[in-house]
C-alpha cells in the first residue's frame, strides 16, 4: 500500500507519499478552475494502479467562503431572530473608518425564515413545531431555489427536538445542517454564523469530496484533514464541511510538532510561506486550538488550531500604493498566472523579486523540472524601480523587506501579544518560500534559532500523514463551579466520550486506539468569554493559573463559571517512521557544493556558496553565506547566520542577533 498526503495550496499542490521504506515527494501546479484535477493527476503519478491510502488538506471549503462562490443557502430560526446572522455582535471592525460598510451577508434578507416555535432557558417546549408551517416553509424555499439550509433555534443546545424535526422533514429537498448537531454551545450567534458557513460551503464540498471518491479505486482509503488537526471520513467531511477551512495549515503545524518533537524541540513557532500567504503558529510543548476563530468576520467556533494568516507569500504581488509608497499583498499572483517569472504574469512578486538577487537559481527550480524566465522579471523589475524612484535592486530588497514586515507583524502577534519572548522560541521554518525569508525574520524579532526540515516545501502534506483522526464534542452547562458540580461534569463527560467510542468505533478504530481528552471553557463570573482550561484534580487552581498566564492577574475571590464542557477524541492511526541520514564529517563533501554564485545582501553582491541539499550528512557544518537547493523549496542563509545538519536531515541554523 501507498501512503499519500495531499495538500493544495493557492500556487501548488504538494504531494508527500511512502511505499515501504521509499518516501517520495512530487509537486505539481493548483488547477484553481477545478482543484481535484492536480489532486488526482499527482495521485496518478506517484502510486497509479496501486492500492492507495489518501490523506487529503483542501482550500475548497476556504476559497468557496473567500470568493463567495458557495450555495445558495436559507437561514432558518425562531420567529422574530431572522435577522440574527445580520446584526451579530456589536464590534467595530474599523473604528476610525466613517466610510466602512460591512460585507454583504451569505444569507440575503428574503432568504432568513423565522418560525413561530420556543424552547425556553431550561430546555423546556414552550411552543411545538407545527407541520404545516414546515409544510409552508418547504414551500417558499422550492420557490426560492436554495440548494442548502442552516437551522439555528435558541438553547436548541439544551433541547434539539425542534431541529432534529425540521431536519427530518428538509432532507429530502436540501442540504440541511442543523446548530444542535455541529456546534451545541451557547451563544445564538455564533452558533447560527457557524451553522450558516456549515451549509453554505456543504454542496460544493460534497460535490468535490464525490468527485474524487469517484475517481479513485474502491479499494482506497480516503481521508480529509480538518482544521483542528486530525482528518476525518469522507461522509463527516461532507456533513460538518466548515470543519476543514483550515485544514492545509493545519497539516503544516502537525508536521512541525513531529518533527520538533523528535528533533529536541517543544517551543516552536511555525513559520509556513507558501504562494498566497503566510500562516503562523506558536507550541509551547503541545498544538494550540482556539473556538475564537473568523473566516470574512463571520465567527467559526468549532476548535481549529490557533493559526494566524497574513497576506504575504511567494506570490503576493508588489505595487505602489495611494500613498506613492511601495507595498506587497495581500493580493497574489497565484498558480495562473503566477509570478512574472512563471512566463505568464506581468506584475512583480515576492517570488521575482528573490529571484532578481539571485537568491533563487532558475535552473534548480523544482529539481529543474519547471522552466523559469529571468529574463522578463529584469524588464517588469526596471520598470517598477521607475515607479519608486529606485535602483532595480533597492526596489526588489525593498519588496521583501516589506513582506517580511508583515510577516514579523504576524509572529508578534502570536507571541509579544500574548506574552511570550520569542527569544525562548525557534522558529521552525516550510512551506516553499519559508526558507528564503526565515534567518532575516529571526534576526529582525530576536529568535536565536531556527529549523529547517527536509523538504521544507511539502510538510504539510507530510504532516497530514502524521495526523490522527480526531473528533471534537462539546455541550454548554453554564454553571458556578464548586465540588458538588463535579459529578454532573464527570456525567456530561461520559455522555460524550460514549459518543466518541461509538462514532471512532464505527470509522474501524479498535477501543485500545482511542484516547480521550476532557476540557472546560471556564471564566471568571461577569466576565463575557471563556479561557480553555484541561479537566483534572484542581479546578479552580488550573483556572487562576491559566488567567495568570495569560493576563497577568487571576481573582481568586471571584466565582468560576464553567460555561462548555469539551472532549476531544483521538483514533490513533500508524504513523510512518522516518529514518536517521547518513553520518558525515564537520567538512561538507566537496560533492555536495555545485557552485558559487554572487548574491545581492544589503546592498552589495556577496560570493555565495550553492549546497545541494540531498548530500549533506548529519554533523555537517555550513559557517559561509549558502544557497541550499532541494527539489521543494530553497533555503538562504545570509552572513549574519551558520548552522549545522542533525540526525533528521534538518539544518539548525544560529542567527546573530
Amino acid at each position: 500500500m501507498v501512503v499519500i498526503g495531499v495538500d493544495t495550496g493557492g500556487t501548488f499542490t504538494d504531494i508527500v507519499y511512502k511505499e515501504g521504506d521509499r518516501w517520495g515527494i512530487y509537486k505539481l501546479l493548483s488547477t484553481p478552475s477545478n482543484p481535484a484535477e492536480a489532486v488526482l493527476e499527482g495521485i496518478e503519478k506517484v502510486a497509479g494502479g496501486k492500492k492507495r491510502y489518501i490523506i487529503h488538506g483542501s482550500t475548497v471549503a476556504t476559497n468557496a467562503i473567500l470568493e463567495r462562490k458557495g450555495s445558495k443557502t436559507a437561514f432558518v430560526t425562531n420567529k422574530g431572530f431572522e435577522d440574527i446572522i445580520f446584526i451579530g455582535r456589536q464590534n467595530r471592525k474599523e473604528l476610525y473608518n466613517l466610510h466602512y460598510r460591512r460585507k454583504e451577508s451569505i444569507v440575503p434578507e428574503d432568504l432568513r425564515f423565522g418560525i413561530d416555535c420556543r424552547v425556553n432557558s431550561k430546555g423546556e417546549i414552550v411552543k411545538d413545531i407545527s407541520e404545516e408551517e414546515i409544510d409552508e416553509l418547504i414551500k417558499k424555499l422550492k420557490e426560492s431555489s436554495v440548494q442548502s439550509v442552516a437551522v439555528c433555534f435558541l438553547f436548541s443546545f439544551l433541547n434539539p427536538e425542534h431541529e432534529k424535526t425540521l431536519k427530518e422533514k428538509l432532507s429530502d429537498h436540501f442540504y440541511v445542517s442543523i446548530s444542535s448537531q455541529i456546534l451545541p454551545e451557547f451563544r445564538e450567534y455564533e452558533r447560527s454564523s457557524t451553522v450558516v458557513l456549515n451549509s453554505y460551503v456543504m454542496p460544493v464540498m460534497d460535490r468535490y469530496i464525490s468527485h474524487l471518491e469517484e475517481n479513485i479505486s474502491e479499494d482506497d482509503r480516503l481521508l480529509i484533514m480538518q482544521s483542528n488537526g486530525g482528518s476525518i471520513s469522507p461522509k463527516k467531511a461532507k456533513e460538518e464541511s466548515v470543519r476543514t477551512i483550515l485544514s492545509g495549515p493545519a497539516g503544516g503545524v502537525v508536521g512541525a510538532f513531529q518533527l520538533g518533537k523528535m528533533a529536541g524541540y517543544e517551543k516552536i513557532i511555525t513559520f509556513d510561506m507558501g504562494g498566497t500567504s503566510t500562516d503562523v503558529s506558536l507550541l509551547d510543548g503541545s498544538i494550540p486550538f482556539t473556538t475564537d476563530y473568523e473566516i470574512t468576520d463571520l465567527p467559526v467556533k468549532v476548535p481549529v488550531i490557533d493559526i494566524h494568516t497574513v497576506g504575504a507569500g511567494g506570490g503576493s504581488i508588489a505595487y505602489i500604493d495611494e500613498g506613492g509608497s511601495l507595498n506587497v499583498g495581500p493580493e497574489s499572483a497565484g498558480a495562473d498566472p503566477g509570478p512574472v517569472c512563471y512566463g505568464k504574469g506581468e506584475r512583480i512578486t515576492v517570488t521575482d523579486a528573490n529571484l532578481f538577487l539571485n537568491r533563487l537559481i532558475p535552473e534548480m527550480f523544482l529539481g529543474g523540472n519547471m522552466r523559469i524566465y529571468p529574463e522578463r522579471v529584469e524588464d517588469l523589475m526596471k520598470k517598477l524601480s521607475s515607479e519608486t524612484g529606485l535602483d532595480p535592486y533597492e526596489t526588489a530588497e525593498g519588496i521583501l523587506t516589506v513582506a517580511n514586515i508583515k510577516m514579523e507583524d504576524a509572529i508578534r502577534k502570536i507571541s509579544i501579544e500574548r506574552g511570550y519572548d520569542p527569544k525562548e522560541f525557534s522558529l521552525f521554518s516550510f512551506g516553499g518560500a519559508g526558507g528564503l525569508h526565515a534567518s532575516f525574520l529571526a534576526r529582525s524579532l530576536g529568535i536565536p534559532e531556527v529549523i529547517i526540515p527536509v523538504n521544507p516545501g511539502v510538510l504539510s502534506a507530510f504532516g497530514m500523514l502524521m495526523s490522527d483522526v480526531i473528533k471534537d464534542y462539546s455541550l454548554t452547562v453554564m454553571s458556578i463551579y464548586s465540588e458538588s458540580i463535579i459529578p454532573h461534569l464527570e456525567e456530561v463527560i461520559k455522555t460524550l466520550k460514549e459518543k466518541a467510542f461509538k462514532d471512532l468505533m464505527e470509522e474501524g478504530f479498535d477501543s485500545k486506539d482511542i484516547i480521550t481528552e476532557s476540557l472546560l471553557d471556564m471564566r471568571y463570573k461577569g466576565q463575557s468569554y471563556e479561557l480553555i482550561v484541561p479537566y483534572g484534580d484542581s479546578i479552580d487552581k488550573r483556572f487562576h493559573e491559566t488567567h495568570r498566564k495569560y493576563y497577568g492577574y487571576s481573582r481568586e475571590d471571584t466565582d468560576i463559571e464553567i460555561v462548555n464542557v469539551r472532549l476531544r477524541a483521538y483514533g490513533i492511526t500508524e504513523k510512518p517512521s522516518l529514518k536517521k541520514i547518513e553520518k558525515g564529517d564537520k567538512r561538507i563533501d566537496r560533492e555536495a557544493i555545485l557552485g558559487y554564485r554572487d548574491v545581492y545582501f544589503n546592498g552589495k553582491y556577496i560570493r555565495t556558496a550553492v549546497i545541494q541539499r540531498e548530500k549533506l550528512k548529519a554533523g555537517n557544518i555550513i559557517d559561509t553565506p549558502s544557497i541550499i537547493v532541494e527539489y521543494s523549496s530553497t533555503v538562504v542563509i545570509p552572513e549574519f547566520a551558520s548552522g549545522y545538519v542533525d540526525d533528521f536531515g534538518n539544518i539548525i541554523l544560529s542567527v546573530e542577533g
